[in-house]
């Protein structure tokens, strides 16, 4: 989805800007060397074991790779804690309707996601009279589909979950998280269940493990990879 001027100021205060403005051609996921590196990841130590011995994600390589805050509050209760949270708060689409205005339509929603579609159609362009309120709610759904698809991708790569709400919901206070530590956690979560062998499709920050085998094993990095900028990823 293109991303309009009048919504950077939001990602930056958020901590995203640079995940949002990673070049096009990292989206691209190389799978088989990813699962190469995958069958060699031990979810009892959460290292890669290599030839030459162990290696790991740290959090100065996700700072480093993606440009995402890692010092500031943990983000927590996405998981475990949202259903309780629809339960005994506020109901969830009620307050889907509060920050985006509409509720899609029933065939785009299934339990608590949204078909990634429908936030593509509705929100892909920023009317060029739009007021401050209508910003935000751009602003809210780039960052919605920019966490779902991208930092914490599930097998459900086609649907925006609702798990997010409860940050959307104040846009200011969005930079006070640590992302980068809940993408790294989100990232061993997965490596781990990727490990096991009735598991097809690959799940999580893929672009962040993708970078990383890039910047640590030089031999095998694509042309163009040895130049420096920031965040490393987006070169």
């Amino acid at each position: 989805m293109p991303l309009h001027d009048r919504i950077i100021p939001y990602l930056e205060t958020a901590g995203l800007y640079h995940l949002a403005r990673l070049n096009s051609q990292w989206f691209w996921v190389d799978e088989s060397l990813l699962s190469a590196f995958i069958e060699r990841w031990r979810p009892e130590t959460h290292t890669f074991h290599m030839p030459f011995g162990e290696c790991t994600i740290t959090l100065q390589d996700v700072a480093y790779q993606l440009g995402l805050p890692i010092d500031d509050a943990p983000v927590s209760g996405c998981l475990t804690e949202f259903e309780n949270l629809m339960e005994h708060g506020r109901p969830a689409w009620v307050w889907f309707r509060e920050l985006f205005g509409e509720l899609p339509p029933q065939s785009k929603i299934k339990q608590m996601t949204v078909c990634y579609t429908w936030f593509h159609e509705r929100f892909r362009v920023l009317p060029t009279d739009a007021t401050d309120e209508t910003v935000r709610v751009y602003a809210r759904a780039y960052i919605l589909m920019l966490l779902s698809s991208q930092l914490f991708a599930d097998k459900n790569a086609n649907r925006v979950h609702l798990r997010w709400l409860p940050y959307l919901a104040s846009l200011d206070d969005l930079g006070r998280y640590s992302w980068g530590s809940a993408a790294l956690a989100w990232l061993y979560r997965c490596l781990c269940r990727d490990t096991h062998r009735n598991v097809v499709n690959l799940a999580g920050p893929l672009q962040l493990l993708q970078s990383w085998i890039f910047w640590r094993f030089p031999t095998i990095r694509p042309t163009g990879f040895d130049r420096f900028g920031f965040p490393l990823a987006s070169r």
